[in-house]
């Protein structure tokens, strides 16, 4: 362990725009709970194919930017928004463009964590263990896997997006490997969700409102919980073969 290491201090201005997301998210949990709703999107659906038809880029442009927002400061309005992306683009439009705003907006929310409390927390989190060598064991483990764990935390529907965001940036996880895992993972649900956008215009026409627990149904969670065999398979081998080197002696 380095002297720079053990001897990282908070720096309060890296601090400020973590401080600026948990303060806005607090807020808008409460302001913005009964705006970003399912009846919002519906008395509003044909405004939104207006403005559209109108400038379909300003449109797109102005759906990724809002999306970034809502991701980056852990807004609520999240699924509203990606039903608004179906609905509005379709699947095939919608679905691409909610992926990149949520990553980006995703990236944001790791960065401001990462710089303002990530590494500090890290770096005393290996001051403090009990045995030297736990925290390079836990690390190690974590840098085998990386990208399993990661694609784990978007894959697994379960999982709070918000937590999928933070919880890398106190691990020290790299950018690279969550952007891109990030960016796959989250494709399997956004796709659902959005096929869910896509035929609102027939809900709205019915009266009635979109099943969002569909994702859990089995023909949905089915492929997905295979996905997230197919990410966990690297640990489990990483795990016997640790297991089969550490009784034969040897060094994995």
């Amino acid at each position: 362990m380095t002297d720079e290491t053990t001897t990282k201090r908070l720096d309060v201005r890296k601090a400020i725009p973590l401080a600026l997301i948990v303060v806005a998210a607090v807020v808008g949990a409460f302001t913005l709970r009964d705006v970003l709703t399912f009846e919002t999107l519906r008395d509003n659906s044909e405004r939104l194919t207006g403005w559209r038809d109108a400038n379909y880029a300003l449109v797109a442009l102005g759906y990724v930017a809002i999306y970034t927002l809502i991701v980056a400061f852990s807004l609520p309005g999240g699924a509203v928004m990606t039903l608004a992306g179906g609905f509005v683009f379709g699947i095939m439009v919608g679905a691409p463009l909610t992926v990149v705003a949520a990553t980006l907006g995703a990236t944001a929310i790791f960065l401001a964590a990462k710089t303002g409390l990530g590494d500090v927390l890290h770096a005393r989190f290996q001051k403090k263990a009990g045995d030297p060598g736990l925290m390079n064991r836990i690390e190690q483990g974590l840098r085998e896997n990386e990208v399993s764990y990661l694609l784990l935390m978007r894959l697994v529907p379960a999982i709070p997006f918000f937590l999928a965001n933070l919880a890398p940036a106190f691990l020290g996880v790299g950018l690279r490997n969550f952007v891109l895992t990030t960016f796959f993972g989250i494709i399997p649900g956004t796709v659902v969700y959005s096929s869910v956008g896509a035929g609102l215009g027939e809900v709205f026409a019915r009266g009635e409102s979109p099943d969002l627990g569909i994702i859990f149904e089995w023909h949905i969670l089915g492929p997905i919980l295979g996905l997230c065999a197919l990410a966990a398979l690297p640990i489990i081998i990483n795990h016997f073969r640790g297991r089969r080197n550490g009784k034969d002696g040897t060094v994995s």
